[in-house]
């Protein structure tokens, strides 16, 4: 593995600046829509386990106005 990684960097390096930007462009955006997967998956986890505790009574909803005057009235402090 570590001779394919040093054979792509000595292949990379011999790119012009415009091929190495459009390599950049493409690795940067795979990490990306990665990072996107996970976080998407891990604020539906969370989103399923709030509407259990809801649905179970462990914990109680309150109004969105209650909500965003709490919210405020931190922001204030």
């Amino acid at each position: 593995m570590a001779r394919a990684l040093e054979d792509i960097e000595k292949e990379v390096l011999s790119l012009d600046t415009k091929g190495k930007n459009e390599l950049l462009k493409s690795l940067i955006s795979d990490l990306d829509n990665e990072v996107d997967i996970n976080v998407e998956k891990l604020w539906l986890q969370e989103a399923q386990i709030r509407y259990s505790d809801l649905k179970s009574g462990k914990i109680k909803s309150i109004p969105a106005s209650e909500a965003l005057a709490f919210a405020r009235s931190n922001l204030n402090k």
